[in-house]
């Protein structure tokens, strides 16, 4: 089968202040979130110029994918649609199609699992693909990759870099705290989220030689009477300020790519206030998305595609299927800010 093209398939972000709103509207539309909900979020972009990293991301990943495809011998060109800003999944497919462009991988900047990680993706890109019309580029996901080898060892390799943060206490205790972002536990027990989530924590947890571990959420953004997954980070902070073991907290967000909104905002402002208020050292380490071997990784799962290569997986998962079943990831999906 030929493919002609990558689509990079992202969340979208805004880049300036007046683009906020209508982004967070684009997201929020059909779903139950209160509007004060909404107008919070929006004040967490105050805090970094009125605008999300996360399209800056894609475009740095972008590039260093172009440079590592070359470099193997597939001169595939890329593409960049977004789910809820620009740009956006119909006008990228039909510059695809003006570019004569009839089939593409499409990867996905999500590595689990879930009805927001997988399925709500697959939707969108059909939805898009209605909206162009029958000229519209066929368009086949990559598999998720939560233990794919390149996501593993790129999230140790930001770990090992974040721990040089402790460097004046060398050999000191240290809790390791991985965070993904919260579902609600009605999506959660209709995925493999948790168990997927669970595995990387352990497998990141083996490759640094530390038995011992958290893993909490964060991001939240229902009503309170909806059940969410739990601990929140915020919570997990007071736990180990309370269990008095050690003041040394290093934070790994797993559950993300891109150091975007919710990184930024949940993690690197509320959690490491209310850690500095604990007396707690909260460091945290980057997510994946620019490490040369998170990049080679995206190039091995088009090998697998095009020339058939073995599909690589740690731990006792297995690989995903390429093709999800269709009773998987079912339930309505989660909003969210990038």
């Amino acid at each position: 089968m030929k493919y002609d093209a990558i689509l990079v398939v992202s969340f979208g972000g805004p880049e300036k202040r007046e683009d906020v709103m209508p982004f967070l509207e684009n997201v929020l539309r059909g779903k139950n979130v209160p509007r004060e909900r909404m107008m919070t979020v929006a004040e967490h972009y105050d805090h970094f110029g009125g605008a999300s990293p996360i399209n800056e991301e894609n475009r740095a990943m972008i590039a260093a994918l172009k440079v590592e495809l070359a470099q193997h011998g597939l001169p595939l060109p890329i593409y960049w649609g977004n789910r809820n800003w620009h740009p956006l999944l119909a006008d990228t497919l039909r510059q695809m199609h003006a570019d004569g462009i009839a089939r593409a991988f499409a990867f996905v900047t999500s590595a689990y699992g879930s009805y927001s990680g997988c399925r709500q993706y697959l939707e969108d890109i059909a939805r898009a693909r209605d909206e162009v019309g029958e000229h519209a580029p066929l368009v086949d996901k990559l598999r998720p990759f939560f233990n794919h080898p390149g996501f593993i060892e790129a999230i140790i390799a930001q770990v090992q870099q974040a721990k040089a943060q402790f460097a004046a206490e060398p050999g000191a205790p240290l809790e390791l705290v991985f965070t993904a972002h919260s579902i609600p536990l009605a999506m959660a027990k209709n995925s493999s989220y948790v168990e997927q989530l669970q595995e990387v924590c352990r497998l990141v947890a083996q490759g640094l030689g530390r038995p011992h571990y958290r893993l909490a959420y964060q991001s939240r953004s229902g009503p309170p009477s909806q059940p969410w997954l739990e601990p929140d980070i915020l919570e997990v902070l007071r736990e180990l300020k309370s269990d008095g073991a050690t003041p040394n907290v290093l934070v790994v967000p797993i559950g993300f790519v891109f150091d975007h909104m919710e990184v930024l905002y949940d993690l690197d402002v509320e959690a490491r206030q209310l850690a500095s208020e604990l007396g707690l050292h909260m460091a945290r380490a980057r997510t994946v998305g620019r490490h040369p071997r998170f990049i080679a990784m995206i190039r091995e799962l088009i090998q697998e595609r095009i020339e058939g290569r073995e599909k690589l997986a740690m731990g006792t998962m297995g690989p995903s299927p390429d093709v999800c079943p269709p009773d998987c990831c079912g339930l309505v999906g989660v909003p969210s800010g990038r």
